[in-house]
């Protein structure tokens, strides 16, 4: 598995909204070449080593991740869909959705926990940066997609879904 939140360009390459505020919920905030050459990397066989993305937070030391090729090689981010020459390389494409409100609340328990955000900021986010960029970057490519899996309520049902799903792409390519 690919994580496009591993390929992030560091602070001082994002770009700043025009409150001064950083947008990470850009298409340009994540390294686009490298995250092409190592998705080809692993499609080659080969294995791939990263850092992890620890959200810029300096009190956390990345651990380095290695990535091993194998026969599903799973991509996953907000850009993966957006940027055309990933996309071309999709064999199956999957989308997560869950209701607004839902993601939301997700949000901004996840963003208190894991990185001691007061609501008020990721509310700030939510509206200037995370819904404009769903409708900019992730909605218009729902169609696209092969499967469209509900994650409003429980995703642990779901993953049965998706298990299934991955299962029968291997068995027909067994044939």
């Amino acid at each position: 598995m690919v994580s496009q939140d591993n390929y992030y360009h560091p602070r001082d390459l994002q770009k700043p909204d025009e409150n001064g505020e950083l947008n990470f919920d850009l298409p340009t905030s994540i390294d686009r070449e490298l995250f092409m050459t190592d998705i080809l990397a692993l499609m080659a066989g080969n294995s791939i080593y990263k850092k992890e993305y620890t959200f810029n937070n300096p009190e956390i030391d990345p651990k380095l991740i290695e990535v091993k090729s194998a026969p599903i090689i799973i991509t996953e981010g907000l850009f993966v869909f957006h940027y055309k020459e990933i996309k071309d390389l999709l064999d199956y494409k999957i989308y997560l959705h869950a209701e607004e409100e839902v993601r939301l609340d997700r949000r901004i328990d996840r963003d208190y926990r894991e990185r001691g955000y007061d609501e008020s900021v990721v509310r700030y986010q939510w509206e200037n940066h995370v819904l404009p960029a769903d409708q900019s970057y992730l909605f218009p490519y729902i169609d696209d997609c092969n499967l469209v899996i509900d994650n409003t309520h429980d995703f642990g049902d779901q993953i049965h879904k998706l298990a299934d799903y991955l299962i029968n792409i291997i068995n027909k390519n067994e044939v």
